[in-house]
């Protein structure tokens, strides 16, 4: 009985030239690549990537829109403070002689306002 022998150097470059010429067989005989089927793959390719691209803008800007509405709301709720706030401040130089209960009303709605202006 033979034991095991440990292969040689030309019989490791045997087999990687017999690997090497398996593999281009393989290649050669492979059907060629159709360039209408390639064109085809290369442009769904380039329409998935622009419906993607599109997809993130208009995310974007629907984001954008968003903010800018929830800021002109913000604005326009200052606007409301403020306009109370100074009918407020008109009534109460009308009337010089106020409470404590009235003149810390007059307080609480100008920190309101105030709140409201700085967007907190």
């Amino acid at each position: 009985m033979a034991g095991y022998r440990e292969p040689g150097f030309q019989d490791r470059t045997a087999a990687a030239a017999k690997a090497r010429s398996a593999a281009l067989e393989r290649l050669k005989a492979k059907a060629p690549i159709d360039p209408a089927e390639q064109a085809r793959k290369i442009a769904e390719a380039e329409a998935r990537e622009a419906a993607k691209v599109a997809k993130r803008e208009a995310i974007k800007a629907a984001r954008i829109a968003e903010a800018e509405a929830a800021a002109a709301a913000a604005q326009a709720a200052a606007e409301a403070a403020e306009a109370a706030l100074q009918a407020e401040v008109e009534a109460a130089a009308a009337n010089v002689e106020l409470t404590e209960a009235e003149r810390k009303a007059a307080r609480d709605a100008r920190y309101a306002a105030r709140k409201l202006r700085k967007g907190r």
